[in-house]
């Protein structure tokens, strides 16, 4: 290379030759949204437990370190991947009128994207986030609660629990999912099954789990999330009606 830097930058813009092998083609780069496809790759093909910093390089063909140029940590990728999914939620105008409609409807969109990739809601437990998106969502879903006349405080509260709530139940059916899948799943039982054996129970120790057999196991699609995601709201216009 020419020591001279006009006569380098000249040999920069030089003509190859004709008989010049052609440049090898160069590696996409590494990103942070790179990381975050493959991440999801990882968990979408083997449960979030499988996720780890070395598996999702390994998707990348690459190593370890060069996801560490862009990302500090796996609680980091975890925010990511919550962020990713919060980014594909659509909220609503806050209306006064159908406030809890709204807040069902959130809240089922959170559910089926944690169900599209199984276990990921553990990734939001227990977690501060940090993404915008993230934070996106739970603004809009405090903006609802607060138009529905929910004092402060108590709203702010319910977003907790309304958001533990359905990331614990999109857990549990992952894990139930990916049980039936191995090969010694038969202590998964289904509902005949489970409804035969409280049905058989000594009547006199367990006489109310035997005699409501068919309720204690009763419930199909998500009958008991949006039972159980009611009975929250249900309760927080009950407080507002008594401390207004």
């Amino acid at each position: 290379m020419p020591a001279d830097p006009r006569q380098r930058r000249a040999a920069r813009h030089a003509q190859l030759p004709a008989d010049s092998a052609p440049a090898a083609p160069r590696k996409t780069p590494i990103t942070a949204d790179r990381i975050t496809d493959a991440a999801l790759q990882v968990v979408a093909a083997e449960g979030y437990d499988a996720l780890t910093i070395r598996r999702v390089a390994a998707v990348l063909g690459t190593g370890p370190s060069s996801l560490y140029a862009h990302i500090v940590n796996k609680d980091d990728l975890d925010d990511l991947l919550i962020g990713r999914l919060c980014a594909e939620i659509e909220l609503p105008e806050p209306d006064p009128a159908t406030w809890r409609r709204q807040i069902l409807d959130v809240y089922a969109q959170i559910r089926d994207q944690y169900l599209k990739y199984p276990g990921i809601s553990r990734a939001a437990l227990a977690t501060v986030p940090t993404h915008l998106e993230t934070l996106r969502v739970s603004e809009g879903i405090l903006a609802i609660l607060l138009a529905g006349g929910i004092e402060p405080q108590t709203a702010a509260w319910a977003l907790d629990a309304l958001t533990l709530y359905t990331g614990a139940y999109a857990l549990e059916h992952s894990l139930v999912r990916q049980r039936r899948q191995r090969h010694d799943h038969d202590w998964v039982l289904g509902r005949e099954e489970l409804l035969g054996r409280f049905s058989a129970l000594p009547a006199d120790r367990f006489p109310h789990t035997r005699r409501h057999a068919a309720e204690l196991t009763s419930g199909t699609g998500h009958d008991r999330f949006d039972f159980t995601l009611n009975l929250i709201i249900d309760n927080l216009t009950a407080h507002r009606g008594a401390s207004s």
